[in-house]
């Protein structure tokens, strides 16, 4: 059934699976803060990324999937995707699930406002525009002077930028390196930064219901990857990206299951607006490139 599909439903499918998987991971490691710090969540939960990853390297019998052309580039962009995931782990830790991943989805915002200076990249006043809106966006939900927690909401805007930054890296690098590849690596960073920070903030050994969970967790994050770059393979990212978007309603259907969880009116609008804006400088990029060829 799914061979009959066309590309663009075939990438739009792997979108949606995808999101689904990663925003449900996302909650496990949410509810994981509980009981255990940042560093034992990326080494535990680290550890069962490399299930599929090997699996898929047996399956294909090519160990070439795993090598890298640039490893400087490679390298720095597996510490930055680390950081982003510590501080996605701290956001999970001290706001709701959705709240979170609204704020952290301002990402490709950033990334059209760095890349100017950065990359020398051209963004016209529409794109500009947009980034605005985004911003706007992100200070809805945050609300300054609304209560006295706010400032919890620098640690996604951190995570945003950090991401940003992984991103821009990713730009840059000269190309070459499969995406097992990238996702490889980024894991061994990965674990090996929760492992260096157990004999420092301490760790507890998970019992065999939570070793579950991050087994879960962990298999998620990778399969979730990869059904992301094969969406992006099948079709145009115009054509896929709007669906990762659900991962906002997923989040607030699982925040409300799990935590009771309710956004009020001003973060969904905020929301919104972030969700818009992204899209809007997606759909400019796309005839941008169109309009080069």
């Amino acid at each position: 059934m799914f061979r009959n599909l066309s590309d663009g439903a075939k990438g739009a499918c792997c979108m949606i699976v995808g999101s689904l998987l990663l925003t449900s991971q996302d909650a496990i490691t949410k509810w994981m803060t509980s009981s255990y710090h940042a560093g034992e969540i990326l080494f535990y939960r680290g550890i069962f990324t490399f299930i599929p990853i090997i699996f898929l390297v047996i399956w294909t019998s090519d160990i070439n999937l795993l090598r890298t052309r640039s490893f400087k580039s490679t390298l720095l962009r597996a510490v930055l995707g680390s950081a982003t995931s510590v501080f996605v782990v701290l956001s999970f830790t001290y706001l709701p699930l959705a709240t979170a991943l609204a704020i952290i989805f301002l990402s490709p915002i950033m990334l059209t406002a760095l890349s100017v200076p950065i990359l020398g990249e051209q963004v016209g006043w529409r794109r500009w525009g947009a980034v605005f809106v985004g911003f706007c966006g992100v200070i809805l939900i945050i609300q300054p002077g609304q209560g006295g927690v706010w400032f919890y909401f620098l640690i996604p805007l951190f995570t945003a930028l950090l991401a940003t930054m992984r991103d821009i890296v990713t730009r840059h690098m000269k190309g070459g390196d499969s995406s097992l590849s990238i996702l490889f690596y980024s894991m061994i960073v990965a674990v090996l930064t929760g492992g260096v920070s157990l004999p420092v903030f301490g760790f507890n050994v998970p019992n065999w219901s939570d070793a579950v969970l991050f087994a879960t967790a962990g298999i998620m994050v990778s399969v979730s990857h990869l059904l992301i770059i094969q969406a992006l393979l099948f079709a145009p990212g115009a054509t896929v990206a709007p669906f990762k978007y659900l991962s906002l309603v997923y989040a607030a259907g699982i925040g409300y299951i799990v935590w009771g969880d309710v956004p009020n009116l001003g973060k969904i609008i905020g929301a919104t607006l972030v969700v818009f804006a992204g899209l809007f400088i997606l759909h400019r990029e796309m005839n941008s490139k169109k309009s080069i060829s």
